[in-house]
């Protein structure tokens, strides 16, 4: 967890009340739980794999590996961007200084400590973040419960308590948004994969779910307190809802605030150390292979940053930041995990890229077709407007990306498999496009068997997945 949860649901608290906090934060919290049940499965098809795309270059073939390879440093990117960009606000709105030095020392400073460590710095310091998240919620907790002072008449008079369309509608949007998103986190798959035992993977991903949706709950509620405090402003607002925690902030004594910066900086570099190593690991493994020496993979993403930091200053909401990594992310995976089952056995590469850049076109033809023009349709893939337009705009963008992204790779499918026939008759060799392929892992288990070895000893297979 960065420094962008002191925005990002806040806000949504002040679009859709104590609705939106809960699902949010359950949708936040419990989608984690996707790991514990896909890391063993994965385990099992690629036992030397620590990242997604291990599996997907087996599965599928080098071409769909590095696509996404390229979705996932893409992710990362704007990850970093939303880090960045939340602790610049951070520091702007609770003393007043321009962010860009604080930028500038934090991303120094990781790059030198995970050059030096590694990704077990990047462990350690997701304990210390831990430590830091467990006193920013008790002070916060405390101080507000004693000095901030909710006014009944605007508890009264407040729609937040109320279901919204809004409220509705993000039950469907963000469990498929955040859902889908995790998918592209490489530093969610390498603690993951970093577990002794899917038992302990299992219990660790549990207990995690429990604490963040708590800590999200907790921080969501305080765009509802601003309000009822009347330190956020109603209808029309003054300010954007995503300052409402430091509107409510500058309500509580300086030494708070004090103590706040303190730690929220301290929760940023956490987060932002942990994106760098995953870019780092991910450049490597998925893209050069680990052909290329490591410190070459830290020089490229050293300079990556730079223009993490200048769209940093300039950013959008921290929200339209996710959301447009959540879209894409909900086009492309639904196509790809359907090659976990084996029933598919015949879903290729093709269909996968085919069908999340077709599930993206989608939301473009909805959006064209919804509001009437090409260039409203080009910004919902933007989602321009963001989460609450009013309207069903985000909604449906949100359906046409998964839905279309699976109809697209179906129609992939059938194009590859006629193709294929068509070219085995011209050929005169046997129509073999359906044939179920040899599973690798039974090599695997025979190997094991043999020699005695553990699952970390197993040598990774030089096999690579069929594209088309």
């Amino acid at each position: 967890m960065g420094s962008g949860i002191l925005f990002s649901y806040p806000q949504l608290a002040t679009l859709a009340g104590l609705q939106g906090v809960i699902v949010y934060g359950f949708s936040s919290s419990f989608s984690l739980l996707i790991f514990a049940a896909l890391v063993p499965i994965i385990r099992k098809k690629c036992p030397q794999g620590f990242v997604l795309t291990e599996w997907a270059r087996q599965r599928f073939g080098a071409v769909a590996a590095l696509y996404l390879g390229a979705l996932t440093l893409l992710t990362l990117f704007l990850y970093m961007v939303a880090e960045l960009s939340a602790i610049g606000q951070v520091i702007n709105a609770l003393t007043g200084l321009y962010g860009l030095p604080i930028l500038i020392v934090e991303c120094a400073v990781t790059t030198i400590y995970t050059s030096l460590g590694g990704f077990t710095i990047s462990f350690l310091t997701d304990n210390v973040q831990g430590v830091m998240v467990t006193c920013l919620i008790v002070i916060a907790a405390i101080t507000i419960g004693a000095k901030v002072e909710l006014q009944p008449d605007l508890i009264r008079d407040s729609p937040l308590l109320d279901a919204s369309l809004i409220g509705w509608q993000i039950i469907y949007i963000l469990p498929v948004a955040l859902l889908t998103n995790q998918f592209f986190l490489a530093n969610f798959w390498l603690r993951a994969f970093a577990s002794r035992t899917d038992k302990d993977l299992w219990l660790g991903i549990g207990v995690a779910s429990v604490v963040i949706f708590c800590v999200l709950v907790l921080v969501g509620l305080t765009g509802l307190f601003a309000t009822w405090s009347g330190a956020y402003p109603g209808d029309p607002p003054a300010e954007d809802g995503s300052v409402a925690f430091f509107l409510l902030l500058g309500q509580l004594p300086s030494w708070v605030v004090g103590i706040v910066v303190v730690m929220v900086v301290t929760l940023s570099t956490a987060a932002f150390d942990s994106l760098q190593s995953a870019m780092v690991s991910s450049a490597s493994n998925d893209v050069f292979r680990n052909r290329l020496g490591i410190w070459w993979i830290r020089a490229g993403v050293v300079l990556i940053i730079i223009p993490v930091v200048v769209i940093a200053i300039q950013a959008p909401g921290i929200l339209q930041i996710y959301l447009i990594s959540d879209l894409l992310s909900a086009a492309v995976i639904p196509v790809l995990v359907i090659g976990l089952s084996e029933r598919f056995y015949f879903w290729r590469g093709f269909e996968v890229v085919v069908g999340g850049l077709g599930g993206i076109l989608t939301v473009f033809v909805f959006g064209t077709i919804y509001y009437g023009t090409a260039k409203q349709g080009g910004e919902l893939i933007l989602l321009q407007q963001g989460l609450y337009t009013g309207d069903w705009g985000a909604f449906g963008a949100f359906v046409a990306a998964p839905a279309g992204g699976v109809v697209w790779g179906c129609i992939a499918l059938g194009v590859r498999l006629a193709f294929q026939f068509l070219q085995s008759r011209l050929q005169g060799r046997r129509f073999d496009a359906l044939d179920r392929p040899v599973e690798v892992q039974s090599e695997y288990d025979s190997f094991q068997e043999e020699t005695a070895v553990t699952r970390d000893e197993v040598p990774m297979p030089k096999v690579t997945g069929k594209f088309f």
